[in-house]
This record gives C-alpha cells, structure tokens and sequence, in this order.
C-alpha cells in the first residue's frame, strides 16, 4: 500500500503563520483602543453639549447684554475710538458664543454606550480599519467607512453597524487570497500599520486626557458622586453675573436716554 506524503510548511509559509497569529492579536488590539478613543471622544462631546446647554447658554446670554452694554457705551462716546472697537469686539464674542451654544438647544443626552454596541463597534473597527491594509486604494475606501462606523457609535446607532458588517460579508472584496510570500510581505507592513496606528491613538487619548474638558467633566463627576450637582452651581454663578450685567445695561440706557433729552 502506497504510503501518504506529508507535505511540509516551507519557511515563509511557517512565518506567515506566525506572522497572521501577530497581526491578528495586534488588530484586536487595535479595535479595542479605537474603541476607547471613540468612547471618549463622545463622552466628551456629550459633555460639552450638557455643559452648553446649562452653563454655555447662560454665558451666551451675558455676552449678549455686555455686547448692547458696550454698544450702549459707544453711542453715549461717538468720537471715542476705544469705545467703538470694544463695542465691536463684544459682538463679535456674543456671536461666537451664540454659535458653540446652539447645538445645546437639540438636547444633552449623556452617552451611555451599551455592550453591544461596543461589540459591534469592535468588529467594524477590525475588519474596516485602515491600517489593515496596504493598498492605497482600499484604505481611502477604508477612511471614509470608519468616518461613517465612528459616527454611527457616537450616536448609537446599532441597526447601521449592523447593516455595514452585513454589507462586507456579502461583498467580494471579503474574499482574500494569494501566494504565502507575497502575503508574509503584506502583512508585516500591515503589522507595521497597526503598530504605528496603535502609536497615534495613545498620543491622541493622552491630549484629550490633559483637556480642559475633561478635566472639567471629572470635577463634575466627582461632584456628583458626593451629592453636588456642579454645573448647577456654576450656572447659578453666571445668572449673578447676568443679574448685574442687566442693571448696568438698564443704567446706561437711562443715561442714554437722558442724554437724548
């Protein structure tokens, strides 16, 4: 009886193997820690938007009245340069402010992901991420579906994740295959992708992590937990503030009126 042959893994395709197995935990790697910045990145503008809408808007108003208080003071001193660029300057801040609080009036909702959702949000980031890839094509093609996956996270939108990982698994793209050299090749630049992706995102994380916002997110959080609810306290702080700043409006406009006279 004839005897089986066994054939024997020739070195690139043992290193390959090796390689796969590296790349594979490196990319799991890399969707958890996209996960983390993706998290983060909305719970802070989840934040924002609840700061906006208790404690922005209010500043928003007190900006509104220094700017017709400054304005107030320019008409009273017409010939005075000085009055007339701080008029200017104060409604060009009361626009401003105005803008950044308008997307507060839409609601503060904080951003409370569930498990699945971050599931899904991992399995999306492993197989469509950018850096998993060489070609260039097919990581512009890539770039532009994480934008969409991290924008269907940051509003929790489960069904489109959904529908993205659907939409692969049907596609012939998914289907992969080639000669073990030219895929050892491929996937130690891939490897070297991940690794330089995974470099970007710590340094990402760890800027947001010196944030101003975020610090202020955590004194808020640590208020809370000890009973005080701090954007409160600091909105009440702004409406003294916008209580005077109407009285010195209403003092000038008198004037003004007086002045009239």
């Amino acid at each position: 009886m004839p005897t089986a042959i066994t054939r024997r893994q020739t070195p690139e395709e043992r290193e390959l193997e090796k390689k796969r197995v590296e790349l594979a935990a490196l990319e799991s790697q890399l969707a958890q820690r996209e996960l983390d910045l993706a998290t983060l990145q909305a719970e802070l503008r989840a934040f924002e938007r609840r700061y906006l809408s208790i404690v922005g808007i209010r500043y928003a108003q007190l900006d509104e009245i220094e700017a017709r208080t400054a304005e107030a003071q320019a008409r009273l001193r017409p010939q005075d340069r000085a009055a007339q660029d701080a008029a200017s300057h104060a409604r060009a801040q009361a626009k401003d402010s105005a803008g950044a609080t308008a997307e507060a009036q839409t609601g503060s909702k904080k951003f409370q992901p569930s498990d699945s959702l971050k599931k899904l949000y991992r399995e999306t980031a492993k197989r469509f991420h950018p850096d998993t890839t060489t070609d260039p094509h097919e990581k512009a093609r890539r770039n532009k579906l994480m934008a969409e996956i991290n924008r269907a996270y940051s509003d929790g939108d489960e069904a489109r994740l959904q529908e993205i990982l659907r939409q692969w698994e049907a596609s012939p793209d998914s289907v992969q295959g080639e000669g073990p050299g030219a895929q050892l090749v491929r996937v130690i630049r891939q490897m070297a992708q991940v690794e330089e992706r995974l470099t970007a995102i710590e340094s990402e994380m760890a800027e947001l992590m010196r944030s101003e916002l975020l610090q202020l997110k955590t004194k808020v959080e640590e208020a809370e937990g000890n009973g005080r609810d701090l954007l409160a306290e600091m909105a009440a702080q702004v409406d003294g503030k916008i209580a005077e700043a109407r009285r010195r409006l209403a003092d000038l406009v008198r004037q003004g009126a007086g002045y009239e006279r």
